[in-house]
């Protein structure tokens, strides 16, 4: 089949006296943010070529077809289908969610406390019908105090510009007019008369808090909060004692916080703290107190305490400790829980608010997990919690915790139905220097049959940006891989916030080359360990994973067999010099701003992925994009493939597949999202010549 090749339209671009040649950046057409909400308008000549690529690679993948179904219904048969979640009491309800075999979407259900009626307020496959849409995603879903309605975001393209609907539950009828253009969260005031949400701009920036009366037109929503900085977006939440709304406006970098009563008739934002660059802070209320989660004075955080909002005396109540994130905190009425993390593990501790003793929650030997503690009502006067744990070889299991007595009873546990004993597996947690010393934890997990001589091909994961954090739990769909030998290794490099803000601090900004080395510095440390040999690695990641999978392609190609670059953030220093996309302002402390400072111009454009394309033989690849996708948009996998197909002197694949109805996370639905993955893994079982 003919290569689908795009036109070239060379253009010159410059900035600070450095210029070079883009021959496709005419593919990022004017009026591209139209274009995510409405594909009608994309340029014909590109949508031809988007179609010749989905063609390309499916032409080129249909002797996968069969192991794509057969990968498929592997994932499909470690997922029990017919399932519920647990309870949460509200005062007056029970609520919980189901899904179904044959369903796509969630069903939310609950019965009235010490009756047996169970009522169905929710059921996602239902709602989508009715719409006849093909992109489906449910944004928020949140029941009003008094239990009457239903509120609900839709984005029914992919875009995230999500729509607000109200439903009177009895009724099943909506009550007020659709709000359009949000960023889909709700939260209903406690009197249940409105709701608050926050406006999307012309650039998909949420950046306006708006209250909304139930029963009325959007045309009167109030308008209680408006943030100005571009780079800054907002958010609405209510504290753990219900008695004030905060609003939080941030960047990656920087949060300021206003908080207003919840009994206030004509809402009034008071500033806590000035905005300080640099400086994240996070209040809550609980039992006649404010509690700030904070990193001022305190790189991995700490928590202080205060009376009052006005005065604010505040006093140390949890100190910082070097690399050792510390968490927020969970309130019931005689417990205070919280949560800790370092390098790349996570702890949690639980204080007794009347003896002010705390001890830490140990619940099992296995080093590898991921902890987790959830309330199991609204009603804080409990002894009684959810607690959850897994690990890359053990399901989730759920134990219903006393604080107590410490008794703790197993009322839910992860079944996989087609079979799976974690006895199979092993688990190893390994730390690898990087380039300038640093240790960069490492997580691995492999099938206990499979040699480590050198012989086995190896997936390895990455992300290594925003502070995320790679957490090592459970993923049923990874067997796939790891039952036919290949091991499957996640890399904590610098970026994320594994080993604390520093470690993030080390990889953004002028630091971000060492997230590249990190991972690169892995890869070898494997081979060297001979977990896998050179040319026989697959990278993967997405968006900013993406990244930094197009920075180490180009520079270490060997290492790898292949690579999947899922919505791949590959154009960066484009991006970056256009202010006008959604999410490039709010990103300068994290990439820089290479238009207003030559150092940051010179940094990105020396690893900015699409830039550094060499004239080189380069190892398989598979580029996954979706066109509403807001966040990392179409046209730089589109130029980064282009581009790439100009340049490579091998013959290995190279295969662009792009959603035509769905935005950054893929496909809506639970078959869409397991469809997307044995599609992943159907080209690496191929090139690894395991089918």
């Amino acid at each position: 089949m003919k290569i689908p090749q795009l036109k070239k339209k060379s253009e010159l671009k410059s900035c600070h006296n450095v210029t070079w040649e883009d021959n496709y950046s005419w593919v990022h057409q004017k009026n591209i943010l139209e274009v995510l909400r409405d594909s009608s308008k994309l340029l014909p000549e590109v949508r031809e070529y988007l179609e010749q690529e989905n063609n390309y690679t499916e032409y080129n993948l249909k002797d996968t077809k069969k192991f794509q179904k057969q990968i498929f219904d592997e994932i499909k048969g470690r997922i029990k289908l017919n399932d519920e979640s647990l309870k949460f009491k509200d005062y007056r309800y029970e609520y919980w969610t189901k899904t179904t075999t044959k369903g796509n979407y969630s069903i939310k259900l609950r019965k009235k406390i010490d009756t047996n009626d169970i009522e169905e307020i929710w059921n996602g496959d239902k709602e989508k019908e009715k719409l006849q849409t093909e992109y489906f995603g449910v944004g928020d879903l949140e029941v009003s105090y008094n239990d009457k309605y239903l509120a609900y975001s839709l984005d029914l393209k992919g875009s995230e510009y999500f729509t607000i609907y109200i439903r009177e539950i009895s009724s099943g009828k909506l009550i007020t007019e659709k709000i359009k253009d949000t960023s889909g969260s709700i939260t209903f005031s406690l009197d249940d008369n409105y709701i608050f949400y926050s406006k999307l701009d012309e650039f998909h920036r949420p950046r306006k808090i708006f209250r909304h009366k139930i029963g009325s037109s959007p045309n009167n929503d109030e308008l209680i909060f408006e943030e100005k900085s571009d780079a800054f977006t907002v958010g609405i939440s209510l504290s753990s004692d219900e008695k004030y709304f905060f609003i939080t406006t941030s960047d990656h970098n920087t949060s300021e916080q206003y908080f207003f009563g919840v009994n206030e008739k004509t809402p009034d934002p008071k500033l806590i703290k000035k905005r300080n660059r640099g400086i994240i802070y996070s209040v809550n209320s609980w039992d006649s107190h404010f509690y700030c989660h904070t990193n001022e004075n305190a790189e991995d955080f700490k928590i202080e305490k205060c009376d009052d909002l006005i005065n604010q005396n505040w006093e140390i109540y949890i100190p910082p400790k070097n690399e050792v994130l510390i968490g927020g905190l969970i309130f019931l009425n005689n417990w205070i829980i919280r949560g800790e993390k370092s390098n790349a593990l996570g702890k949690l501790f639980i204080k007794n608010s009347q003896t002010g003793i705390e001890e830490e929650l140990k619940f099992t030997d296995e080093k590898v997990i991921v902890p987790a503690i959830s309330l199991i009502q609204r009603d804080k006067n409990t002894d009684l919690v959810y607690l959850s744990y897994s690990s890359p070889k053990t399901p989730s299991r759920t134990y219903l915790y006393n604080l107590k007595t410490k008794e703790k009873e197993l009322v839910k546990e992860q079944e996989i139905p087609s079979g799976h004993n974690p006895d199979d597996y092993i688990v190893e947690r390994l730390e690898c220097p990087s380039h300038d010393g640093r240790l960069v934890p490492i997580t691995i997990t492999r099938h206990k049959k499979t040699k480590t001589d050198g012989s086995a091909n190896l997936l390895l994961y990455g992300y290594g940006s925003y502070g995320s954090s790679m957490t090592p739990d459970f993923s049923s769909t990874k067997f796939s891989l790891v039952d036919r030998d290949i091991i499957w290794v996640t890399a904590h490099i610098r970026g994320g916030m594994e080993k604390g803000m520093k470690w993030w601090k080390e990889g953004k900004l002028l630091n971000k080359k060492n997230t590249f080395e990190d991972y690169i510095y892995v890869a070898k440390y494997l081979i060297e360990k001979k977990y896998t040999s050179s040319g026989k690695i697959i990278g993967m990641g997405g968006s900013a994973g993406g990244l930094l999978m197009g920075a180490v392609v180009n520079q270490s190609p060997q290492l790898f067999l292949g690579m999947i670059m899922a919505v791949p953030f590959v154009d960066s220093l484009t991006t970056n010099l256009d202010h006008s996309l959604p999410l490039t302002i709010g990103e300068f402390d994290e990439f820089g701003n290479a238009k207003e400072n030559k150092e940051h111009f010179d940094y990105i454009y020396s690893y900015a992925p699409y830039h550094n394309i060499k004239k080189m033989d380069y190892p398989h690849i598979f580029i996954t994009t979706s066109l509403s996708d807001n966040r990392v948009l179409f046209d730089e996998p589109t130029k980064f493939t282009a581009k790439l197909r100009d340049l490579k002197t091998d013959n290995n694949l190279l295969l662009l597949k792009t959603e035509m109805n769905a935005g950054h996370g893929g496909k809506s639905g639970r078959d869409g999202a397991i469809e997307e993955v044995a599609l992943d893994y159907a080209f690496i079982l191929k090139i690894s010549e395991k089918i």
